[in-house]
């Protein structure tokens, strides 16, 4: 990782001007991980992305929940609503958020096969792609 050559207390006063405050958490990095940290931290909070940036909180929120993190669901969610996230969203994202882990257990503990399972998503995306193809 290259090194940020911003000055630290430069990253201090940004950080002050796009939050309000410096949170514990961050002030609790060493002074060149927060340097280096707070640039990628404040464009994928405050920047342009290639993913909207309420799609961008309802992933962290469905990570968060599926690791079990007290913290980042608690901040991705509220992101979320400050970008417009509905409930009727939030309930939707609390249900698919269970969706990878859930079949991934179920899938790891068959010691599926791997190839198997590659041939069937095709056949699976094939048919899906035929379907919406002719309308149905």
């Amino acid at each position: 990782m290259a090194t940020n050559t911003t000055p630290y207390g430069e990253t201090r006063a940004d950080i002050e001007e796009s939050l309000g405050f410096v949170p514990g958490f961050l002030d609790g990095l060493p002074e060149q991980a927060l340097v280096n940290e707070w640039p990628t931290m404040k464009r994928f909070l405050f920047g342009e992305s290639a993913i909207d940036p309420k799609v961008r909180e309802f992933v962290g929120l469905a990570v968060a929940a599926a690791i079990g993190c007290e913290y980042c669901r608690h901040f991705h969610k509220g992101v979320a609503q400050l970008h417009g996230a509905s409930e009727a969203e939030l309930s939707e994202l609390a249900f698919l958020a269970s969706y990878t882990p859930r079949y991934s257990a179920m899938i790891q503990a068959q010691d599926y096969d791997v190839d198997t399972f590659y041939e069937e998503a095709e056949q699976i995306a094939t048919h899906v792609q035929a379907g919406a193809a002719a309308g149905d």
